[in-house]
């Protein structure tokens, strides 16, 4: 069949874009005709896979936030017109955003399908609540990262049409972390919503053993922020700020690591948490959404610092309880892997088509 995703842009380092090229590389695999769209080239582009199997189109050259009114126009021309050389099947649109801009540019060819890849908690808190309640109702389907998530969409904003199905693991390490070197990672990147600030504030406060330290791994425009929130905290020689790590290089990190921590504001399922749990790192997570809690195995209420910094302490005095936890969220994890979620989305597709 032929399955088209549609991205504001797909070439920016972000998970929304890793998840779409890992998926449209699964299907083409299998098989399937699969295109990836991005409506706008991103300003640094990044390339997700070194040999797709899939097509790959760019509407615009230029970064979003730099085009007009007319050129933004311009650019949904060619792409109603790309849509309507594609034989039938299904398009994904990968945001709320994406779902708005394409609004009646899909032809009656390819069924519709809008992705959300945060929680209900966040879409709650902005904007995206209520485009999700405006625009995807009209879909064939709405599809959510957990069926608590879907459950939620379906309760308190009256989609009659959620599905759910999760982010993809895309490999499988043969080997796990010893969890022996006393090391806290946290990934991503150095921007406010993943408030790295509160990570460091809970290193701080958990009197960690002598060794351990707190690797950060990513950059951003937070980078210069943080170094000095963490003299301010006292902790600046055990806060590591590693940069940009590439992909290839990224198991290294995890088993060279003993636990995972996520302490953004929001976060839909995000693959650092697959990717750890499946190197058998445990992981301490502000439950901050569905898909953070079906994956990650120590949970702390959104925004409690303390509480985070006492369980990385619990974490960090125990290597049996490290083992313990890692060996569950391995487990956990196989449910993730690629040919499951493949799988899940194929479904989907013969649901829809009944």
């Amino acid at each position: 069949m032929n399955v088209v995703f549609a991205c504001l842009d797909a070439d920016t380092l972000g998970g929304i874009q890793q998840v779409t090229h890992t998926l449209a590389q699964g299907l083409a695999g299998r098989g399937h005709e699969v295109h990836v769209i991005g409506v706008h080239r991103a300003r640094a582009p990044f390339r997700y896979v070194d040999e797709p199997l899939y097509r790959q189109h760019v509407i615009s050259r230029h970064p979003l936030d730099t085009v007009g009114r007319s050129a933004r126009a311009a650019a949904d021309r060619r792409l109603a017109r790309l849509l309507a050389t594609m034989p039938p099947g299904f398009v994904i649109m990968t945001s709320p955003g994406m779902v708005t801009r394409m609004a009646g540019a899909v032809p009656a060819s390819l069924r519709p399908i809008g992705q959300y890849h945060g929680s209900y908690e966040h879409a709650r808190d902005c904007w995206h609540l209520n485009s999700i309640r405006a625009h995807y109702p009209e879909l064939d389907q709405a599809v959510f990262l957990s069926p608590d998530d879907a459950w939620r969409f379906a309760e308190h904003a009256l989609l009659p049409n959620t599905w759910s199905v999760p982010n993809p693991l895309a490999a499988w390490p043969e080997k796990v972390s010893t969890l022996e070197t006393p090391r806290v990672l946290g990934i991503g990147r150095l921007e406010g919503v993943k408030r790295f600030d509160r990570l460091i504030s809970a290193f701080a406060r958990s009197d960690a053993p002598p060794g351990w330290e707190l690797h950060l791994i990513g950059d951003g425009a937070e980078r210069d922020r943080l170094r000095a929130h963490a003299i301010r905290e006292g902790v600046e020689e055990r806060v590591v700020f590693r940069g940009r790590v590439p992909a290839a290089e990224m198991p290294r990190e995890y088993l060279g690591a003993s636990i995972l921590a996520v302490t953004s504001e929001h976060e839909g399922l995000p693959i650092v948490l697959l990717e750890s749990a499946a190197h058998g790192v445990p992981a301490v997570a502000f439950e901050v959404s569905g898909g953070v809690r079906s994956v990650a195995p120590v949970l702390v209420p959104p925004g409690d610092v303390d509480a985070f910094g006492q369980e990385l302490a619990g974490l960090m005095g125990s290597v049996q309880e490290r083992r313990r936890l890692g060996a569950t969220a391995r487990a956990t994890a196989e449910a993730f892997l690629l040919d499951h979620v493949l799988d899940g989305w194929e479904s989907l597709f013969a649901h829809i088509e009944r």
